[in-house]
């Protein structure tokens, strides 16, 4: 993605009413803040569980092929169930199909749904750290306008808990800086990697990246 490209719109989903359709949005939304924000926690954010993960896959899989058709959009109609959305379609892949190229099929719904709340400052209606999902789809964005952006919010909109979240920030704004791309996505997404992204790879890759930076 250039930064004269548009950000893909995500499928334009049914219409829904008030009611019971309305009502188990609200659940199903809820249902995953609970399970993210207090049963996984901050401690378990970003470790890899294969217990977290089949629990991700046995409960929201088909929900997440349902936002990934479309459908969930409606959810981006209040901050809370906004975060429910990118965690849906930007979180949850990545715990559901790693090693997978379904693990970013629905990046571009993620980065519409972010950069939407963001412009509307809802993300300052959410406490730090759960605030920082809402600048992870900019992060995992194979553009560099994105990543410059996701630094720059990291810095400004998580004044208390950002720092950790400020160096990963910097580490992807690199490797985009670097390759234009993710090598580690690669194998994944069946892209053939040139000479100096298995070089990358082979010596370190992405931690290696963390590593300079915190060397620095």
């Amino acid at each position: 993605m250039t930064a004269t490209e548009t950000i893909p719109a995500a499928p334009r989903p049914p219409a829904i009413g008030a009611g019971r359709d309305a009502d188990t949005a609200d659940e199903a939304a809820h249902d995953i803040l609970t399970f993210w924000i207090d049963e996984v926690g901050p401690e378990g954010w970003y470790s890899v569980d294969p217990e977290t993960d089949a629990a991700i896959r046995d409960r929201w899989a088909d929900l997440w092929k349902r936002a990934k058709d479309g459908r969930l959009e409606h959810w981006l109609a209040s901050p809370k169930g906004a975060l429910a959305y990118i965690l849906l379609t930007d979180q949850f892949p990545r715990n559901m199909f790693r090693d997978d190229a379904r693990a970013f099929a629905t990046d571009p719904h993620a980065l519409h749904a972010a950069i939407k709340m963001i412009w509307r400052r809802w993300d300052m209606r959410l406490p730090e750290p759960v605030r920082q999902f809402f600048y992870l789809p900019l992060m995992h964005s194979e553009s560099q306008p994105d990543q410059d952006r996701c630094v720059r919010l990291m810095i400004t909109r998580m004044p208390d808990t950002g720092a950790d979240n400020l160096l990963h920030a910097r580490a992807h704004r690199e490797v985009i800086r670097r390759f234009g791309r993710f090598p580690h996505r690669n194998a994944a997404l069946g892209r053939d990697s040139t000479r100096a992204e298995a070089a990358f790879l082979d010596t370190g890759g992405y931690g290696a990246v963390v590593r300079e930076l915190q060397a620095a």
